[in-house]
């Protein structure tokens, strides 16, 4: 019987942070959250508010804050941090200068004082971070991932269940590449049972999907809730939920996740959204889809961007 508390450490307690923390007490995904941020007042207020909803749940979660150092004994460190707010017209890319200062300041501490669990980076820009994560950590790249475009797959799955009144656990579709603007979903591996999701649209509908709308809309729905109340926070931290219970639990569930690269898709020492297979260990494997040449092209232009943003970290 593993009697070895699951710890999560949670690194930012802004909105996405404190979320996340809340999505996984809900879920009941550890037995050990740990906050941590500069904000020493903030992050306290934090440890009560959820210790008091942690009463609730039918079974018993530690809350505490402490140090970042102090984190030899975490499973998963889930990164949080930013850099500041978007302004008008800015992109995830332009988070990057000031998000990877802190993250540079951040992680060799924590490999200095003996972590060795597994790193989530659900920080943006969050391809070239989970890069950055890895190349500071040293760690094997199976430990350290993204969050990536999974929450971004679940938009579009979302989005085509409502259209066609059908559960989105039974839509097989999903988006690659960057989290970010040259995402791309996967029109030729999408369908429900097998059966082409252009053909089931089409049969429901009576009329014929329009890939390039739909891609456009599912881009820019982070974008649009953000506008509106000046953050996104609730789907990304189901999304770090998702991901810290698959990695718990070792489902070897196949989720769309921010990746290093080492060979796979043609390409080397890049992050980026692929179909990962995550055991407790982390990345147990990358599965390679065989894409149309269009998809291949959309693919090595997302490459490129986040290869030319590494270039630019600090």
């Amino acid at each position: 019987m593993n009697t070895k508390a699951r710890k999560v450490m949670i690194i930012g307690t802004g909105n996405v942070g404190a979320s996340a923390a809340y999505a996984l007490l809900n879920q009941n995904i550890c037995e050990e959250l740990i906050l941590v941020d500069l904000n020493q007042q903030r992050v306290e207020g934090h440890v009560q508010d959820l210790a008091d909803a942690a009463a609730y749940m039918p079974g018993m979660m530690t809350i505490s804050t402490r140090p970042v150092e102090e984190c030899a004994d975490i499973d998963i460190a889930v990164i949080t941090v930013s850099g500041g707010p978007l302004q008008p017209g800015q992109t995830r890319l332009d988070e990057l200068t000031n998000t990877a200062r802190i993250v540079k300041k951040i992680v060799p501490s924590m490999m200095a004082n003996g972590f060795n669990g597994i790193f989530l980076i659900a920080t943006n820009p969050c391809d070239i971070i989970t890069w950055q994560v890895w190349q500071l950590s040293g760690l094997p790249r199976s430990q350290v991932i993204g969050t990536g475009v999974w929450l971004d797959t679940t938009r579009l799955r979302r989005t085509l269940a409502q259209a066609l009144d059908i559960g989105a656990q039974s839509i097989d579709a999903f988006i690659l590449g960057e989290h970010g603007d040259t995402q791309f979903p996967v029109w030729s591996h999408s369908s429900v049972y097998g059966s082409p999701i252009a053909d089931v649209y089409l049969r429901k509908t009576g009329h014929s999907l329009d890939f390039d709308t739909l891609a456009e809309k599912v881009r820019r729905h982070g974008f649009e809730i953000y506008n509106r109340k000046g953050c996104t926070e609730y789907g990304i931290a189901g999304t770090i939920a998702e991901i810290c219970r698959n990695i718990f639990t070792g489902s070897h569930r196949a989720l769309a996740i921010s990746c290093i690269l080492d060979g796979e898709y043609g390409v080397q020492d890049v992050a980026i959204g692929v179909p990962a297979v995550l055991t407790q260990s982390g990345v147990q494997q990358i599965i390679e889809l065989q894409l149309e040449d269009d998809e291949v092209a959309k693919f090595n232009h997302s490459v490129a961007v986040i290869k030319a943003n590494i270039a630019r970290l600090p």
